[in-house]
């Protein structure tokens, strides 16, 4: 199953938003989400800090602010047929 990464603040009411979006998309897409506390990280505060949320799979942004739903499903049309 392919995990998504969710780069992500608690206090962040569009993170919190992104997240409550993805969730019933993990259903049709059959997907998995890692959230990542940028906070936790100083490396990922200062790479991510004024982008929250972050929505990336591997190296690859999928979008930021908002979630951007043509983008993901083109992404995951993409890996479909991929081992793993």
């Amino acid at each position: 199953m392919k995990t998504l990464t969710l780069y992500f603040r608690e206090y962040c009411s569009l993170c919190h938003q992104m997240l409550a979006q993805l969730q019933p998309l993990q259903a049709q897409y059959g997907f998995d989400i890692d959230v990542v506390d940028v906070d936790a990280d100083p490396i990922l505060e200062e790479r991510y800090n004024e982008l929250v949320p972050v929505l990336v799979d591997g190296d690859t942004e999928i979008c930021h602010w908002h979630l951007d739903e043509a983008k993901l499903a083109a992404r995951l049309a993409a890996h479909t047929g991929e081992i793993g």
